[in-house]
């Protein structure tokens, strides 16, 4: 009897706990900084355009001007035969830090969460380091972990970095939960982890993969995921690694990894990696907010194939929004650039960065889990998976992509014209 009292009350601790952390007041807005771009509501019925054979030769004559060259480079080996999930966070000094996992395989027990510095002046990364390894986490959170995974940073209003993390405990991913350590010297040491409660229930399946979003009250924005009956986006509230609030982004078991452009204070899209099953389209799910993320609207698909796999993006103080993505129904073979004019809503590709397609499918490579930051507004860094045996980091320069943007608005502008006189 005794046993059955304590289940009720654990069950209504359950949904006490449910109503206190998914019916808080209004969110704060989100912190946004002024846009000399005019952004569009929705882009999401935007497909790529194809460019024409002229505006190809038109864009490789202009690419030999004195227009720099993105630098392609590796992540440090750390003599694991497996990596994956790289992410990456501007520095203070204009460094960029990487973060990524290694091991035996993904899930091994052997798999530690490594960094490295990346310094402009010499275009080197640093000799990497261990961040946290399986065996450390059990000890500081008092629990048993069997794997960890995906390391995605943040930048606290303080000024310090968080760096949250996934562990597993039982089970596979789905049994995942988030947690967090903090850096006051920019990543050279660590605070203890802190287990995020994301779930009144078990506190189970709730991963990340994508870039936090700030609020203009301080608190982070931090586009989660979960996995464990049923597969959707989650968007987290979070303060000094408390979850505040929680809200669903997508339902059913079709939509994780959820990837955030935020358009004004109030107004963001999100973009998912579709886990959708045979027969229904391979393409990139939507939702969107109105309200600061406090509520989340599906809406139609960015017309752009997507085979399961994960999408980076960033916007540029240009207004461009660049997307990394897979952009092909099945596999991973095929990584692209894609840029974005906001006025229009039009997605181009840019830059193919890497191509199998001519390969056997045995011969084929996985090009997978893109992550991009900026530093000064203009660049990009991009790291991504490689054949689940290195990393790559790749390098765009602001004047590169403001010359891109130029030609994609130009080229907008040509179609524009010619369907105007067709009229």
């Amino acid at each position: 009897m005794s046993r059955v009292i304590a289940l009720c009350f654990l069950l209504l601790a359950a949904v006490i706990g449910f109503i206190h952390i998914d019916g808080r007041s209004a969110w704060a807005p989100f912190a946004v900084s002024s846009s000399p771009a005019d952004v569009v509501e929705d882009d999401s019925a935007a497909a790529n355009t194809t460019i024409t054979a002229a505006a190809n030769a038109k864009a490789k004559s202009a690419l030999k001007t004195s227009i720099p060259t993105p630098q392609t480079n590796w992540l440090p080996d750390t003599g694991a035969p497996s990596v994956h999930a790289a992410s990456l966070i501007d520095l203070k000094d204009g460094a960029v830090r990487a973060f990524w996992f290694a091991g035996t395989r993904e899930g091994a027990a052997d798999v530690s969460i490594y960094s490295s510095v990346y310094d402009p002046k010499s275009a080197s990364w640093s000799a990497p380091t261990v961040v946290i390894d399986r065996v450390s986490a059990q000890k500081m959170l008092s629990r048993y972990i069997a794997k960890l995974g995906n390391p995605v940073p943040a930048r606290l209003p303080d000024g310090r970095l968080q760096l949250f993390f996934v562990t597993v405990s039982l089970g596979g991913w789905a049994g995942s939960s988030i947690s967090a350590i903090t850096s006051d010297d920019e990543g050279l040491t660590w605070s203890n982890p802190k287990r995020l409660i994301s779930s009144p229930l078990l506190n189970l399946s709730t991963l990340v993969k994508s870039p936090s979003i700030a609020f203009a009250d301080g608190l982070l924005g931090v586009p989660a995921y979960h996995e464990w009956i049923g597969r959707f986006g989650e968007f987290l509230r979070v303060d000094a690694g408390q979850v505040i609030d929680k809200r669903r982004m997508s339902s059913g078991r079709s939509a994780i990894q959820p990837l955030v452009f935020v358009n004004d204070a109030q107004d963001a899209a999100a973009y998912f990696r579709q886990t959708r099953s045979a027969g229904l389209p391979k393409q990139i799910p939507v939702s969107h907010t109105k309200n600061a993320g406090q509520s989340w609207q599906l809406s139609e698909d960015l017309a752009i194939a997507n085979p399961n796999s994960a999408v980076a993006g960033l916007v540029l103080k240009s207004g461009a929004r660049i997307l990394v993505l897979n952009n092909i129904e099945s596999g991973r073979y095929r990584l692209v650039l894609l840029m974005n004019d906001p006025k229009v809503g039009q997605w181009q590709t840019i830059e193919v960065l890497e191509d199998d397609e001519s390969l056997s499918g045995t011969q084929r490579k996985e090009f997978s889990y893109p992550y991009l930051v900026t530093v000064d507004g203009d660049d990009a860094h991009l790291v991504y998976t490689w054949d689940r045996k290195k990393i790559r980091h790749r390098y765009f320069p602001g004047a590169w992509l403001k010359h891109a943007f130029g030609k994609l608005q130009a080229q907008v502008q040509e179609v524009e014209t010619a369907h105007q006189e067709v009229k």
